[in-house]
């Protein structure tokens, strides 16, 4: 079969291994030249002849790119860039062979995470290979991130990351046909930053249509009110010594913005409690257009009701972000007064969790607010509004240091042996192969026949998976976390 493919802004040619055809760096809206840094993202410019969609494009604008590794998971794609550019709203996809030949076939969409200031689609760790070879067409895409992602920019809407993938979505509606993929049959996916752009898209209503499954993998709570945004950026303007237009900010280098964007973190760290979200300069901006409240309030209304939702974290998400801590010194009071909870919420928790030690329990409240309770209203939110619905926790251990920590999950969904950045994952032989397989699986079945292979959230019990070997089901893991959030946090956002 030919690997020459045309889309609506001309003919792409890929490659092939004869099961698999890949394209690479195939772009879904206009480059980001000039003012378009900060703008939302435009149409791209038709092109004659065939553009070669053989390799990796360019990533986005961003700070401390990772070394590149050429190869890729299968050892199929080869040639990864990790060079930055204008050329960078694109995508990646995978197709059965004969996909075009028979039936259209089910669409997986991917959205990294990175906290709204890194990450890439363009990387082995998300090759599409595995997938493809199980039957469906997988696509990956890269949006923007930082200060022209998600910064104030008078003359600009908010959240153009957001709106980057939106567009993406839409151009995967639009061509996805001649890859041999079913426009009617999308599901997407993301991990933490991707995972909280997919329950804004559901929330804000923008969703319909172009997607019709979820599968939202430790969303963050890091909805931020506009003045706060606003004050975010601008510290950062006024140390660039610019007014936030889109004209004046396109004659900054990108990494002059860069070297200055996270310089509010100190301020704001220094006193926690009084801000949002003081970890990062960037989260999804509450600005009354894509999302005007907490997504939670918005889904129990009905907002996303008729896309099935898959929603989950991992049991120790912030382990990752205090394994360099010293045990010794931790305190759960000074985290307790940062997430702005009563002093009586340490004694539920460990009531809940007997003999707990107090750097876990630190370590349980900060991963409690970053990703397991907006997982666990993402859930309880979603079925409140007519939606269907399955909540699961990856409890999986292998590493006792790190225990479950952000990020592991998606090694198990690519089947990454060496964990999301590149760690020995402490997997005994053959345990890694099974569970990778077991998750892997799910996603495929909820992205097929919208039933992941346990049962739904309900009222009734509120079932979950809990991913480990052997996987079980199980009472909502999280619930417990929930009720004390519920009862003594002094602004409790919740659904």
């Amino acid at each position: 079969m030919s690997d020459v493919v045309n889309t609506s802004a001309g003919a792409v040619r890929g490659l092939s291994d004869g099961r698999v055809r890949w394209f690479l760096d195939v772009p879904y809206a206009a480059p980001i030249h000039g003012v378009l840094r900060f703008r939302a993202p435009q149409p791209v410019p038709p092109w004659d002849g065939v553009r070669d969609a053989t390799t990796f494009g360019v990533w986005v604008p961003q700070q401390a790119i990772p070394s590149a590794v050429s190869g890729s998971v299968t050892g199929e794609v080869s040639d990864v860039r990790a060079a930055t550019g204008p050329d960078c709203l694109t995508l990646n996809i995978w197709t059965p062979t004969d996909a075009s030949g028979g039936e259209a076939l089910p669409v997986l969409v991917w959205v990294h995470g990175g906290g709204f200031v890194g990450g890439s689609a363009n990387t082995p760790g998300f090759d599409g290979m595995v997938f493809a070879r199980s039957g469906v067409v997988f696509v990956s895409i890269n949006y923007r991130v930082g200060y022209e992602g998600f910064g104030w920019v008078e003359d600009a809407p908010w959240n153009r990351g957001v709106l980057d993938q939106r567009a993406a979505l839409q151009w995967v509606q639009d061509n996805i046909a001649e890859f041999g993929g079913d426009p009617d049959r999308v599901t997407v996916f993301g991990q933490s930053a991707g995972a909280t752009s997919i329950v804004t898209l559901m929330a804000g209503g923008i969703a319909d249509g172009v997607f019709h499954r979820a599968i939202a993998q430790s969303p963050g709570h890091v909805f931020i009110p506009v003045d706060e945004a606003r004050t975010v950026s601008t510290m950062i303007t006024d140390e660039l010594g610019v007014r936030p237009t889109a004209e004046m900010l396109a004659d900054i280098p990108a990494d002059a913005i860069q070297a200055v964007q996270w310089n509010p973190v100190a301020v704001m760290s220094a006193d926690a409690a009084a801000w949002t979200y003081p970890n990062s300069p960037f989260g999804i901006v509450l600005d009354g257009e894509m999302l005007g409240e907490l997504p939670w309030p918005a889904m129990q209304r009905g907002a996303g009701r008729a896309i099935d939702l898959m929603c989950g974290c991992t049991a120790a998400e912030a382990r990752m972000f205090t394994v360099n801590l010293d045990p010794d010194g931790a305190d759960p009071g000074d985290v307790a007064r940062d997430l702005r909870l009563n002093a009586a919420a340490m004694d539920e928790y460990r009531a809940e969790r007997p003999g707990i030690t107090d750097s876990d329990l630190s370590t349980l409240m900060l991963s409690d607010a970053f990703f397991r309770l907006s997982a666990h209203w993402g859930a309880r939110a979603h079925q409140a509004g007519g939606g269907r619905t399955f909540l699961y926790e990856f409890d999986w251990v292998g590493d006792r240091t790190l225990g479950a920590y952000h990020g592991l999950d998606q090694s198990f969904v690519f089947g990454l042996p060496t964990g999301p950045l590149g760690w020995d994952l402490g997997a005994r032989p053959g345990e890694f192969d099974r569970l990778s397989e077991a998750m892997r699986t799910a996603w495929m079945q909820f992205a097929v026949t919208g039933d992941p292979g346990w049962p739904a959230y309900r009222p009734d019990d509120w079932l979950a998976r809990v991913w480990n070997l052997p996987p079980t089901v199980g009472a909502d893991p999280i619930a417990p976390s929930a009720a004390i959030w519920a009862r003594h946090h002094h602004a409790v956002q919740k659904g």
